[in-house]
């Protein structure tokens, strides 16, 4: 898994931005706010919901900190479309590590090998600054939302890696 300090791979993905299918370049993002890049094992796992709809609800605090959560799993951009009509709308983007499958979450360190979710990413969050650095990152259990408020100390620079 990569760590602070070390440069945040770019990736070209297809995203729903504003509910609308795109292309979400990470480059085209650097050195506009600090980005979350949150990634997590599947659309329709409960803690996955819960985790992206916290980040919606809460969404005002990201933005007070200058920053925006990019949310990346390794279902379909048609399997995240429909995911996000039944739980959300979001206002920030959603991307499909899809194609090919897992390349964007191997490239971070978090594809899963294992059981269960083998071949979906790890539940992780890098905080990458404007200098596109990492600046923290973390994995989780499958079965735990990172808590808001540690990515909030995440991006006020009190944290680093655990």
């Amino acid at each position: 898994m990569l760590e602070p300090g070390q440069i945040a791979p770019d990736f070209d993905l297809p995203a729903l931005i504003g509910g609308v299918k795109k292309r979400l370049h990470l480059a085209e993002r650097i050195g506009k706010q600090r980005l979350v890049l949150a990634f997590y094992p599947l659309n329709w796992e409960p803690v996955s919901a819960r985790q992206m709809i916290d980040y919606q609800v809460q969404r005002e605090k990201l933005v007070a900190s200058d920053a925006e959560v990019i949310g990346i799993s390794v279902d379909s951009i048609m399997n995240t479309t429909a995911w996000e009509r039944e739980i959300g709308p979001f206002d920030y983007p959603l991307c499909s590590d899809f194609w090919p499958h897992g390349e964007v979450s191997r490239k971070y360190g978090v594809l899963r090998d294992a059981n269960p979710f083998a071949g979906a990413s790890e539940r992780a969050i890098f905080v990458v600054g404007k200098n596109g650095a990492i600046e923290f990152s973390k994995a989780y259990s499958i079965t735990e939302a990172p808590e808001l408020d540690e990515v909030l100390t995440a991006l006020s620079g009190t944290a680093g890696t655990r």
